[in-house]
This record gives C-alpha cells, structure tokens and sequence, in this order.
C-alpha cells in the first residue's frame, strides 16, 4: 500500500487512497519510508498531520520543516518535546512570512500567532534565538511577540531584534534601556543603524561603558551637545572612553579641547590627524597635554605617598564605612584603592582589576571582604566603579548582602593573588 501512495506522489499511480487507508499502511512502514513521506511535498496534509505525532523524532523534524505542513500539526509540534523539532518550526513559521500578502498575513496571523507567542517564550534558549534571528529584520511581526523577543534575559536571544528590529519605537528602546539587567543589551541598541538623540541620551545617562563606546563608534548615532558632554565627563575617570571618544565623528572644537584635557598624548595627536587642525591649534593642545604630564608625572612617588596614608589609617583603626563613604563621595579613587587593599588583605592592583571589571557581584564581594556594610557597597559599584544601575546588586532584605561566602570568596579567588 504505501509503495502505491509514494508511486501516487511522482505521478506514477493516479489512484486515490482514503486517509484511513494511507493511515494504515503507514503504521505497518518503517521509519525511513515516513521520514520520506513526512518531507515530500506532495503529501495530503491529514497524513502530515498523522506523522506529526509519530514517535521518531526525525519523521517530526521533516514534517515540521514541511511548508504543507497543515497549522492542526504545527500546533501539535511547538509542545514537541524534541528541541530540533521546535527549532525547524521556528525557522519554517518565520519564513514564512516576507512571501505572505497582505490578506494571507492575516489569515496566518489568525492561525498562526498561537504559534508564534509559544516559540518565543520557549524553555529552550536555542529556539527563541532563532526566532529572533529569522524575525529581526521583519515589519510584519506582531509587536507583542518581538518585544518579549527584545525583553529576553539572553543576550543571543535579545541582541538581534534590538539591534535590527524595524518595529522597536524610541519609546520602547528607552523602556528596555531602563529595566534591562542583560549585560551587553544596551551595545545591541547603540549599534543600531539609526539611534535618535534621545535613545543617546538614555543609553548615556545609564552609565553602560561598553554601551557608551558603542554609541561613539556608531556613525548614524544622533547625540545631542549636553548629552556628548555628559560623555566627556564621564570619560575623565574611564579610560576605556578615551579611544572611541577621540574616534568620535563631528567633535566640536570645544569638545576637543575638552577631550585633550585628560586623554593620553597619542590620542590628542589622532584627534589633530582627524581634524585636520591647524598648526597653531595643534600646538596649543599638545603644549597643554606636555605641561599636565608635567604636573602630573610625580607617579610612583605620589602611589607610595597614598598607600604610606592608607597603611597609617589602617593601622589606627579608621578604615570604616564612614571614612570609605568619605573618600567614595571625595572621588579620592586612588587613595581608596589603597584603603580597601588594607582593609581586604589583597594587592592594589588587584582592587583595581575589581573596581575596574564593571562587575556588581566582584564589586560587592571585595566590599563584603572589607568588612563594609552593603550601603558602602552600593555606593562604591555606582560611583567609583561606575555599574549601570540596571545592573546594580542591591542588599537582601534591605541590609544584608545578596550573595553567599561561598559565592564571594569564589569571585575574588582570582584576585588574591594579585591577578
């Protein structure tokens, strides 16, 4: 019998079988027969919807990659307890849609859209990446479904449709700017083609370091004066926004000066190359950058100075919350590296590598490890080390500290050492 249907389907037999009938052969055939079945185009959609249910899952993958497959069986294969299953499904349902007029695309949005909500808060990461892979670029989406898309806690689920996402308005990007806790969400955004002022101005104003460098590097990226100075003044304390800054298009004169003011001598001479200034203009900046060096250059002198104080303070006992709270609100960083290096039994450097790594958890437990009482902590993750307040670990229970010994000691292992 099924010899006869597949004879049927390359129109060598012109006679007609029952469902029953196809049924019944079916469940007498082995497996390659129905694999073969399941992918072939020319097979009546109440024996796709049949296999749909049949136990190999790789007779279910072809069905689900099948284009004939009737939306009956694609309801069954989003709960398919095979992930590769649900993962063909998501590719097959998203591409159909650029190839749907007008009138089909309400028609599959009718049938379809159950489908669609179910794929994109599926258990398995790999199929919601998918989804938002083959769905990143469309403007026939139903909005609800990309934005749960663009809310995602995973960067590789989240990242495509807030780069790309045609349907994400200003409105919504700030939403997601302000409630996102995703690390690298906010480099999505500011690598859009387009990024208005004020999606800049948000971006800038959560204090994303990454997000930010992004946003400079960005071309299209529209920044408004005040928001470029909040920037700039940002930049003073984060190295890592000396490069993209001077890297930065349309820089005013203002701004460069500005910028020449704390960036390395390199740095001022590419914005010079960049700018094509004139030389007396030039001068002026590198002679105000050789005279801070100047001023500045007491380095290992002044580093044995602060560390000599904060071993002094340490030693009469004046290492506390108050004082570190003092020196956080004083923007003394480097004496309070030195302070919590006493106070923490760990290498300067290594305090450093902590503040500087941008990570609330490292941050946190170094405060823990000092001793310090979790409002010192969050002071020190938002103004010395500079953490999104997206992304900001906040005390349990209204004082405690969220994370375990265990966890803590585990996050400053590295550091110990000096690493």
């Amino acid at each position: 019998m099924l010899k006869n249907i597949f004879q049927r389907l390359r129109g060598e037999n012109n006679k007609k079988y029952s469902y029953e009938e196809a049924r019944d052969a079916l469940e007498e055939q082995n497996k390659s027969d129905k694999t073969r079945l399941a992918g072939h185009e020319d097979t009546k959609p109440e024996i796709l919807y049949y296999l749909a249910t049949d136990q190999s899952p790789e007779v279910r993958r072809k069905i689900a990659i099948n284009k004939n497959t009737p939306h009956q069986a694609d309801d069954l294969l989003v709960k398919d307890e095979d992930g590769e299953v649900r993962q063909e499904l998501a590719r097959k349902i998203a591409r159909m849609l650029p190839d749907l007029g007008e009138e089909e695309v309400t028609k599959i949005r009718e049938q379809a859209i159950n489908i669609l909500e179910t794929l994109a808060s599926d258990q398995l990461p790999e199929v919601r990446r998918i989804l938002s892979e083959e769905l990143k670029t469309f403007d026939n989406v139903p909005k609800h479904i990309v934005m749960r898309l663009a809310s995602d806690d995973l960067l590789e689920v989240c990242a495509p449709i807030l780069e790309y996402s045609p349907l994400l308005s200003t409105e919504d990007l700030k939403e997601i700017i302000a409630a996102t806790t995703v690390d690298g969400a906010l480099v999505a955004i500011a690598k859009r083609s387009h990024v208005d002022e004020d999606t800049s101005e948000a971006i800038t104003s959560s204090l994303d370091i990454p997000a930010v460098a992004a946003l400079l590097a960005n071309k299209n990226a529209q920044i408004r004066e005040d928001t470029l100075d909040a920037i700039i003044e940002q930049a003073t304390e984060i190295e890592a926004l000396h490069r993209p800054l001077v890297s930065c298009a349309n820089l005013s004169m203002r701004a460069i000066k500005r910028i020449a003011g704390f960036v390395a001598s390199s740095l001022v001479s590419q914005m010079i190359s960049s700018y094509d200034l004139n030389p007396d203009v030039a001068e002026d900046l590198l002679s105000r950058v050789r005279e801070r060096i100047k001023d500045t250059n007491v380095g290992d002198a002044d580093d044995r100075t602060l560390e000599e104080q904060a071993i002094s303070f340490y030693e009469k006992g004046l290492l506390d919350d108050a004082f570190i709270e003092n020196t956080v609100k004083n923007r003394q960083r480097e004496l309070l590296f030195h302070c919590l290096s006493q106070m923490s039994k760990m290498p300067t450097a290594s305090v450093r590598k902590i503040i500087g790594s941008k990570k609330a958890r490292r941050v946190v437990a170094l405060a823990w490890r000092c001793e310090l009482n979790m409002r010192t902590a969050i002071k020190i993750q938002l103004e010395i080390a500079c953490i999104p307040n997206s992304q900001i670990l906040n005390a349990k229970g209204g004082q405690d500290y969220p994370l375990s010994e265990i966890d803590m000691n585990y996050d400053l292992a590295l550091y110990d050492g000096g690493a």
